[in-house]
């Protein structure tokens, strides 16, 4: 199976079609009932005192804080933590998981692993790291990157959305505040593009994708 299967005319990666507007709506639902769940742990975090943001989260260089690879993601440190990273992975979500669900979860365990190793790698050991910002950065990496491998106007017009609202948030990326993690975000953001360009759709020509590549296929 490929990317990209069904007649043209129930395509939901042309806009405009009744299949596009389809499946960025079941995109939109899908990540506005994820939301919920991290603030269910977040609620049972800080209910039952489990203390999971630091007993679960990222120690750099440390074997013990290296499962937090997996978990940091779904933990934040307090509330504010996790409203302020809601709104922009909903809307960011929304449209990469419009383009597909198998590219969505290949590309976000892709930017979980690519961030969570760059932050234990390069990130301060007396640090614990958690939150979504990671994946948020990620997704924005898949999202510009898409624009220009798979040369698709739609992309592009993404992309410039994603700009006009977020992209003051690509200094993130840099050294800032010692309390942010611009490790994660940095890595995150190069976990997106190398997603982005992994899991590629297939062009409409059939054989090749646009940059004349054999398509990405699943059995």
């Amino acid at each position: 199976m490929t990317w990209q299967d069904g007649p043209r005319g129930g395509d939901p990666h042309r806009f405009g079609t009744d299949a596009f507007y389809a499946s960025l709506g079941r995109a939109f639902v899908a990540m506005c009932a994820v939301v919920p769940v991290l603030f269910l742990i977040e609620a049972l975090d800080v209910g039952l005192r489990l203390n999971l943001d630091v007993t679960a989260g990222i120690i750099p260089h440390r074997i013990q804080g290296l499962d937090g690879v997996f978990f940091s993601p779904f933990l934040h440190a307090g509330w504010n933590h996790l409203y302020s990273n809601s709104i922009p992975l909903i809307l960011l979500g929304t449209f990469v998981l419009a383009a597909g669900t198998r590219r969505f979860l290949w590309s976000t365990a892709v930017i979980i692993l690519v961030s969570g190793l760059g932050v234990w790698f390069t990130g301060s050991p007396t640090s614990v790291v958690v939150g979504a910002s990671g994946v948020i950065f990620g997704y924005l990496g898949v999202l510009i990157t898409r624009g220009v491998v798979e040369r698709s106007w739609w992309n592009f017009a993404v992309v410039l959305l994603v700009g006009l609202l977020y992209g003051w948030q690509l200094l993130g990326i840099l050294p800032t505040d010692e309390r942010i993690s611009w490790q994660g975000h940095l890595f995150g953001l190069l976990g997106g593009v190398v997603a982005a360009i992994l899991f590629r759709r297939r062009s409409d020509s059939g054989a090749h994708d646009r940059l004349g590549s054999p398509p990405v296929t699943f059995p």
